[in-house]
């Protein structure tokens, strides 16, 4: 099982989603920024790293909001979301083939990947707003 780490990241009423490369697997599907752990890394250190390795920003992690497991027929994930929020830069677009500040309203206007599915419900009822 590979272990992911998610960032919920607010502006406003607006949370940031990046759409995933073409070549990557899951190719153009909507995201939340972060990735896989690496060795050693604790949980919140992995999202730091990602965060300055894809968009240029440093992050301050808060709570951990939500964990689940998902099977793809590649891989399985165990994905763990927490709230951060920019402490410094803008957003850019290093890895991701867009980025955008969307509301939880606009939600299903964009293609997520499907291990978000139960988080995106969740995001959608309100359960995580800022």
């Amino acid at each position: 099982m590979t272990e992911v780490v998610a960032a919920l990241i607010w502006d406003g009423n607006h949370f940031l989603a990046c759409q995933r490369p073409a070549h990557k697997a899951r190719g153009l599907h909507w995201e939340f920024v972060g990735g896989k752990v690496e060795s050693g890394e604790s949980k919140a250190e992995a999202l730091i790293r990602e965060c300055k390795e894809e968009l240029d920003v440093l992050i301050e992690v808060e709570d951990e909001i939500m964990s689940l497991t998902h099977e793809y027929p590649d891989l399985t994930v165990h994905l763990t979301f927490f709230r951060a929020h920019i402490k410094e830069g803008t957003p850019k677009m290093l890895e991701h083939n867009d980025i955008r500040w969307i509301t939880t309203e606009e939600i299903d206007q964009y293609s997520f990947c499907p291990a978000d599915a139960e988080f995106l419900s969740h995001l959608k009822s309100g359960a995580f707003s800022k």
